[in-house]
């Protein structure tokens, strides 16, 4: 069983914020693939990224990022897979503003949006699940011993 999902940061700082939810699909032995690339600051690498998911296998991409969080709209424009976006706080409105730039994308792009921080990391590491166990029962059984984990 291959990644099926990429988790995109937009900066290496974010890292820090998300690592509970990283060491949780670790340990639950959930594959990813991670990249830190700044929608702002590497346009032509994200870019070039986005245009290789699909045919890399992956069928959901969790993108995290704050403050304006063009990232999660910036793959959206690119692929046709699921991307779920993660607003993070920070910034004046402490993750709002993030969150309404990612549901204010224009018509015709397909991004959903979890909620802000490290309770909406975890909640689309679980839609992810949720999406791809509708045709990997592999992951099915991820996502179960995930949402175990998590009630506790």
């Amino acid at each position: 069983m291959g990644e099926r999902i990429a988790i995109v940061l937009g900066s290496k700082s974010d890292l820090e914020r998300l690592k509970d939810g990283l060491e949780l699909i670790e340990r639950l032995g959930i594959p990813y693939i991670l990249e830190i690339i700044s929608a702002h600051r590497q346009p032509e690498k994200l870019r070039d990224f986005c245009r290789k998911l699909e045919k890399r296998g992956i069928k959901v991409v969790i993108a995290c990022a704050g403050l304006a969080c063009a990232l999660p709209g910036f793959i959206a424009s690119y692929v046709r897979i699921p991307v779920i976006g993660v607003p993070l706080e920070g910034g004046v409105l402490d993750g709002l503003d993030s969150l309404l730039s990612i549901v204010q994308v224009p018509k015709g792009i397909g991004l959903l949006s979890s909620g802000i921080g490290k309770r909406g990391f975890l909640n689309a590491i679980i839609f992810s699940l949720e999406i791809i166990s509708l045709f990997d029962k592999d992951y099915y059984s991820k996502l179960s011993k995930l949402i175990k984990e998590l009630n506790k």
